[in-house]
């Protein structure tokens, strides 16, 4: 699993911006994002597979950062029972909970787009350790077993 997009806004309802890198800080989030320094809420990660099979389901593309999501991997699921962990380089994330679709979608994407969504829009992590996360990198995901 890799990294194939970062968006992140400097504040509600203000458009994601693209970036090929960001430092994410421990126990604060992305440094630049509007979540910066929430207790809980730092990071959330979704899957471009499951994107484009919410798009395939609305009939309309889905642009990666207008789910406002900050992290975006090419394929697969991404864990999300609450204590799950990735470790992405030298970052490790905790899952908190399933980030719910934003009404908005329908405005901002198309009509329909926050029901394509449902159980498809990624993960809320909480940021355990610092350092710099790029496009490309890997993800590695917790030992099943």
């Amino acid at each position: 699993m890799q990294i194939v997009a970062i968006h992140i806004a400097p504040g509600r309802k203000v458009p994601t911006r693209s970036v090929p890198t960001v430092d994410a800080e421990a126990g604060k989030g992305l440094v630049g994002d509007r979540y910066h320094g929430a207790k809980h809420r730092h990071v959330t990660v979704q899957s471009r597979e499951l994107l484009d099979r919410a798009a395939s389901d609305l009939g309309h593309p889905i642009d990666p950062g207008a789910t406002r999501r900050n992290i975006t991997v090419d394929t697969g699921e991404i864990p999300t029972r609450p204590g799950d962990r990735i470790r992405i380089g030298d970052v490790e994330l905790e899952a908190v909970r399933i980030a719910a679709p934003c009404r908005l979608l329908d405005d901002w994407i198309a009509p329909g787009a926050a029901r394509a969504m449902h159980m498809r829009s990624g993960t809320v992590f909480r940021i355990l350790t610092s350092g710099p996360i790029s496009v490309g990198d890997e993800v590695e995901l917790p030992a099943l077993g």
